[in-house]
């Protein structure tokens, strides 16, 4: 016969803590958003984003000061630990931010519906599924500095490509950076995972599992929103509707595709096919904006860590 053991009770859950924690992201968040929007004034983005900085430094001395911390933040010294946490948030970031983009490029720009659109991306999918045995054998062999800096850089060139690919006609070029992308990133996020909890000590396994587990959460959270941003700024900037407008119409248009594509179909055929085909002109170089920067910022990623994990090695 066995006895069920009794859940650890010298962790106590601290909701004052949690609440601290989310209302400082979302006002940081919040604060980025509108100033890239620049739909408030610049002492509201101001006031919004200094009472985000300081609730996230008071909930981070409050984690410091406590002996039970929600989140040891003393893991956070670990250069791998450290190096582990902003690859899985920058890895999530990018691909959560390129299957909006993706989604919306396929089904507003090329007509397709959300289900073919979810077909044409499987590609990144099945990937990622396949990497994880893989990778974990490159990282025993070959280790996680090359793994992890390699999966950064390979990803990095696979956005690079898909932001100059045509995707009515250069289809298996696409999937075939798809599958790049996939692989790439998983493998990114393995050994992301692989360096937190090879680096955390025995005693502080659940603790870094929690930290990994809210770098995936954070860093989803905000491709969406990092992604969004850029693709609405970068939209609004370069589309040319045509003459005829009125004020308000033009606001609408440029806001974003889906409220170009819903003024178009509301206005005379002529007109509206006009506006589809500005809206979409803009899409697609937005399209390019985006993953170029997305690339850009694995390119730097994967230097950073080269660097950081050879430091790191070296101790």
């Amino acid at each position: 016969m066995f006895l069920a053991r009794r859940g650890r009770r010298d962790q106590p859950l601290n909701l004052g803590h949690a609440v601290m924690l989310i209302i400082a992201i979302l006002l940081l968040v919040y604060s980025a958003k509108t100033a890239l929007k620049g739909h408030l004034s610049l002492w509201v983005i101001s006031l919004t984003l200094l009472t985000g900085a300081l609730l996230l430094g008071l909930f981070i001395r409050t984690q410091l000061a406590t002996s039970r911390p929600m989140i040891d933040m003393r893991l956070f010294t670990h250069r791998i630990i450290l190096s582990g946490v902003v690859m899985a948030m920058t890895a999530m970031i990018t691909l959560v931010g390129f299957e909006l983009l993706m989604a919306q490029e396929l089904q507003f720009v090329h007509g397709l519906s959300p289900y073919e659109a979810g077909v044409f991306m499987l590609p990144v999918m099945v990937a990622s599924g396949f990497s994880g045995p893989i990778a974990g054998v490159l990282v025993s062999r070959l280790g996680l500095r090359l793994v992890a800096t390699g999966g950064m850089a390979l990803s990095s060139l696979s956005f690079y490509g898909l932001a100059m690919t045509d995707f009515s006609t250069q289809q298996w070029q696409a999937w075939g950076l798809m599958a790049l992308l996939g692989f790439s990133a998983a493998s990114a996020l393995l050994a992301s995972t692989s360096a937190i909890m090879a680096a955390a000590p025995a005693e502080k396994a659940a603790a870094a599992g929690a930290i990994e587990t809210m770098a995936y959460e954070l860093g989803a959270g905000l491709g969406i929103a990092i992604f969004g941003l850029l693709l609405s700024r970068s939209f609004s900037a370069s589309i040319r509707l045509p003459a005829g407008l009125e004020a308000q119409e033009i606001a609408r248009a440029s806001s974003s595709m889906g409220e170009a594509v819903q003024l178009a179909n509301s206005l005379p055929p002529t007109q509206g096919q006009a506006i589809l085909d500005a809206a979409r002109h803009a899409f697609i170089w937005s399209h390019s904006v985006a993953l170029s920067s997305a690339g850009s910022m694995l390119l730097l990623l994967a230097v950073g860590m080269w660097f950081s994990l050879a430091k790191a090695q070296r101790r």
